[in-house]
């Protein structure tokens, strides 16, 4: 509810039939990822033909359009904007003609050494349509195709150039390709569907296809996909890794599985770390729904205190985080969820979420639980405090907007009224997910970035 914005979510399939009504179904499974815009291209045995436009997938791909597509192998894209404005000319997949046929790219990520690229290319000429980072990506393609006509050499020559965040579903001509950087930073994953094989940012999407998880893409591989199987072309050296710990605190649905870490299992685990490390003397444990749901079972099965819903979720009372001024998106707070007042009253309440960022949306909701007649309300964050920006595609940019560099733990408490307030640590968290710290990006928690970003402190 009160957690950042979502990142993108890529999609493609190669099989022996037309693959835009699967492409089509995968989006919207992962629609959470971006509602800002969505498109889909497919390969049609002559040119990539692309539908796309702004809103979510059902507005930006009508079913007329839809149905013009057609082709055996494909890819989509679902986006919220963090490199590049809104609109139609970001919107993705981003599609070129080129000397070697047509190139088409979807994008999850943000390459962080975008503007210094971009300045590079335009002194030697070249022109950019829009001011995403994706069209540098597939300017770098094209470029190294031009001398090699190699297409995995060429994207492994366009990774060599870039830093940063980027899983990427590359169509050229009738060719699929994943491709992922080599931090890990966004996932992708291979799954086996009906008559091919697809890849997606999410596990989700082949469970809704009715298809078969083969495996993770993992960082700095190129996998190449077609309808009878695939090829994986994995990075020729050591390298860190930088796997967000978003993904499974807040970004990806429960039931994805990322990594090999089930993202419900790890939620679950989070609620049961806070409640070892912030205990609190109350009646009942809820979430923030539907965001600290997870969260907030473990919680209460570690700790053996009742688990209840406590807010009711209006589902037509449309997206608050879209709406332009943020005075828009507290008023709109209080259509979307409203106090249950039979669980609540006279209770102590201990809530649950994933994540505090401004702390506006959570100071509305525990003053609303106070008014529904909570005795106490207590607050737990299955995240550590945010403190710095994220340079890897969340929209988290500026230290300004983090109530955690404005007061203490104890000042936030006080600015949303609670009556205890206690986040999980950054040990607790990584004991959660499963992975070792030095395999995560934490940067937003700590301040070390495991890219080199100009002014600040990089982990490595």
């Amino acid at each position: 509810m009160s957690g950042p914005k979502h990142s993108c979510g890529v999609v493609g399939i190669a099989a022996d039939s037309d693959v835009a009504n699967a492409l089509y179904t995968a989006l919207m499974i992962i629609q959470h990822r971006g509602q800002e815009s969505a498109g889909i291209s497919v390969y049609d045995g002559a040119a990539i033909e692309t539908v796309k436009g702004d809103g979510l997938v059902d507005v930006a791909i009508p079913k007329d359009k839809l149905a013009t597509l057609d082709g055996k192998v494909g890819i989509g894209h679902v986006r919220y904007a963090t490199t590049g404005s809104k609109g139609y000319i970001n919107a993705q997949p981003l599609t070129v003609k080129t000397a070697f046929g047509m190139l088409s790219v979807a994008h999850n990520g943000d390459v962080t050494n975008y503007l210094s690229l971009r300045e590079k290319y335009m002194r030697e000429g070249r022109t950019f349509l829009t001011d995403s980072d994706s069209e540098l990506i597939l300017k770098l393609i094209s470029k190294h195709m031009a001398v090699t006509d190699d297409p995995v050499g060429s994207i492994r020559s366009a990774m060599g150039e870039m830093d940063g965040a980027y899983s990427l579903a590359v169509l050229m001509n009738d060719r699929l390709f994943a491709v992922r950087d080599p931090y890990g930073f966004r996932p992708l994953c291979l799954g086996k569907v009906y008559g091919g094989y697809m890849i997606c940012s999410e596990s989700t999407a082949i469970d809704a296809l009715k298809g078969e998880f083969v495996r993770d893409i993992e960082p700095g591989e190129i996998c190449e996909v077609t309808k009878d199987g695939y090829k994986v072309y994995p990075m020729e050296r050591d390298h860190p890794r930088a796997r967000c710990m978003f993904e499974w605190v807040y970004f990806a649905r429960p039931d994805s599985v990322i990594d090999g870490r089930e993202v419900y299992d790890v939620r679950r685990s989070i609620g049961k770390i806070l409640a070892r490390e912030c205990p609190a003397d109350v009646d009942l444990v809820m979430p923030i729904p539907d965001s600290g749901r997870a969260h907030a079972i473990g919680y209460a099965l570690a700790a053996g205190i009742p688990y209840e819903e406590g807010f009711m979720k209006n589902r037509f009372a449309g997206r608050t985080f879209i709406l332009p001024e943020q005075k828009m998106r507290e008023a709109a707070v209080s259509t979307k969820m409203i106090p249950i007042k039979s669980t609540v009253s006279g209770k102590r309440i201990m809530i649950i979420d994933d994540s505090i960022v401004r702390g506006t949306t959570l100071k509305i909701l525990v003053s609303m639980l106070r008014d529904a007649g909570a005795k106490e309300v207590h607050v737990r964050i299955g995240s550590p405090p945010i403190v710095a920006p994220c340079y890897y595609g969340v929209d988290m940019k500026t230290r300004d907007q983090f109530i955690a560099n404005h007061y203490s733990i104890d000042g936030i408490r006080e600015q949303i009224g609670a009556d205890s307030l206690g986040y999980i640590s950054i040990e607790g968290l990584v004991e959660a997910i499963g992975f070792k710290a030095d395999d995560l990006c934490l940067a937003c928690t700590n301040g070390k970035y495991p890219t080199r970003i100009e002014g600040e402190e990089y982990r490595f």
